[in-house]
């Protein structure tokens, strides 16, 4: 039964996966069990040292602590887009996570978390992300390393990120994959047993035993599952017990209707007390919000970013980056 299960779990994904790898090999199942949607989600493989709330206990506010402040323009077609605000402390609940700036003001207690890592092994110059098809090299941050012209328009201060960082910027990994939702990244079977990983580790796993990051930025929901929030607290935990600062971020679109990732995203970086990259204010003024659908994909609905997005999610997502680290760093 438990194999059933894995295979019922691994045929949803792909089938919702924003752009499957037509090499996987995809079981097919002789009979499809009766069985209720969390009971097609894997059992996570981690347990945290942590102690956690559970997911009706009301995250605690963040202690009052040193904030390193960020300010930072970006301009686009002639457009200049101000990405800071003053930092909301306050417990983000219903629609309220809409009004936070792209890039907030940064505790300055994440450098704890950074030198613990740093004890432990973890890479100063490593970076991960934990995300669907549109976090991978190719639709994300890769320009930044394959592209000179691209790293010769960059301020200084991001050039120095993107040196300190080269390397992590136009890899593929196992985190990061079409269709990838937080249970997969809790599930051994999600990798297929590429990028060096076995078949004991589940996706996050490897990723931290290979690559050693520092930071790691989540930008994780489009694919979404009853449990999201469940299994997000769970790899966050994972991450602070190996001195890894995570970095949450929102999405774009609401294919969930009721945009209950974001919010609850919103909450899971008040309840930790974690940097949020509002990526969903970043794209507010787009026609559409810079998404459209992707023909042959139409299921899946307005997901996809569109050329204009696509930069302000790069440059956006570089610049949290850039901020976290000179947080945590002190630099």
């Amino acid at each position: 039964m438990n194999r059933i299960l894995k295979l019922t779990l691994l045929v949803s994904i792909l089938t919702s996966a924003c752009g499957a790898d037509d090499n996987r090999v995809i079981p097919t199942l002789t009979s499809t069990p009766t069985l209720t949607l969390e009971q097609r989600i894997p059992t996570p493989r981690y347990i945290s040292s942590i102690s956690t709330a559970t997911s009706t206990k009301e995250p605690t506010e963040p202690v009052a602590t040193d904030t390193f402040e960020v300010t930072s323009t970006l301009e686009l077609d002639g457009t200049q887009q101000n990405l800071t605000g003053t930092a909301d402390t306050s417990t983000p609940v219903f629609d309220e996570w809409m009004n936070l700036p792209v890039i907030p003001a940064i505790n300055s207690n994440l450098s704890q978390i950074y030198q613990r890592g740093l004890s432990l092994g973890n890479d100063p110059q490593a970076f991960s992300i934990f995300g669907d098809c549109q976090s991978r090299p190719n639709e994300f941050f890769g320009v930044f390393e394959t592209d000179q012209t691209v790293f010769n328009s960059l301020s200084p201060d991001l050039q120095e990120t993107v040196t300190n960082f080269n390397g992590s910027f136009n890899r593929e990994s196992p985190t990061s994959q079409d269709g990838t939702t937080p249970g997969g990244l809790l599930w051994p079977e999600w990798h297929g047993g590429e990028y060096g990983c076995t078949s004991a580790e589940t996706p996050v796993d490897c990723e931290l035993r290979i690559h050693h990051p520092s930071f790691v930025l989540i930008q994780i929901g489009t694919h979404f599952e009853s449990r999201n929030t469940d299994y997000l607290r769970t790899i966050i935990n994972q991450l602070l017990d190996n001195g890894v600062v995570p970095i949450l971020a929102t999405k774009a679109d609401n294919r969930e209707l009721d945009n209950r990732i974001n919010r609850d995203m919103a909450l899971l970086a008040t309840e930790f007390n974690l940097p949020l990259w509002n990526f969903w204010s970043a794209v507010s003024g787009l026609p559409d919000r810079g998404l459209y659908v992707k023909e042959g994909r139409e299921d899946q609905g307005a997901v996809y970013l569109n050329e204009e997005a696509s930069e302000l999610h790069r440059m956006t997502g570089l610049i949290m980056l850039n901020a976290v680290w000179r947080a945590a760093t002190g630099n």
